[in-house]
């Protein structure tokens, strides 16, 4: 079993050779605009525009939580949109995060990392925006990936 590395930097710049998954949690509505994928939309036009369409055909589609799009960016960099929160957060109701379906995103990832030969890359998913707690999505992460023995990096800005 391989251990979660923690380092400092951008984790849309992954630091490693090789395929990688860069991974991000999304929300179940269609939004995006705030959050870590301010960054991917800055360096890749395609996760935002492959997002909003799958959200825009979700009648016809698998979008929705626990579901997760694999978009290529380059010959050797995909980005994971993790749908792994409920809506957004407002003033009244609970954190947005959704721990049951970031586990089963991350499943997946696991799946399609192991096809590829990739390392998988991010931030400290589900903790920003989403509200969740570190402690709960480490063990999701060391469960899915971790366990498979697929090299992971968490990245925290500078």
């Amino acid at each position: 079993m391989s251990a979660i590395r923690f380092v400092k930097g951008d984790a849309t710049s992954p630091q490693a050779k090789g395929p990688k998954i860069i991974a991000h949690v999304s929300n179940d509505i269609g939004g995006w605009g705030k959050g870590f994928v301010v960054a991917i939309s800055r360096r890749w036009r395609e996760p935002e525009r492959a997002f909003r369409q799958w959200h825009r055909e979700r009648a016809g589609n698998d979008f929705g939580l626990g579901a997760t799009q694999l978009v290529r960016v380059r010959p050797d960099v995909w980005v994971a949109n993790m749908v792994g929160q409920r809506g957004i957060r407002t003033g009244s109701g609970g954190p947005p995060v959704r721990y049951e379906a970031i586990g089963q995103c991350l499943h997946t990832v696991a799946g399609h990392a192991v096809e590829l030969g990739a390392s998988v890359h991010m931030p400290r998913i589900g903790c920003g925006l989403a509200g969740g707690r570190w402690e709960r999505i480490e063990p999701l992460i060391v469960d899915a990936l971790c366990a498979r023995d697929i090299p992971v990096t968490v990245y925290d800005f500078d």
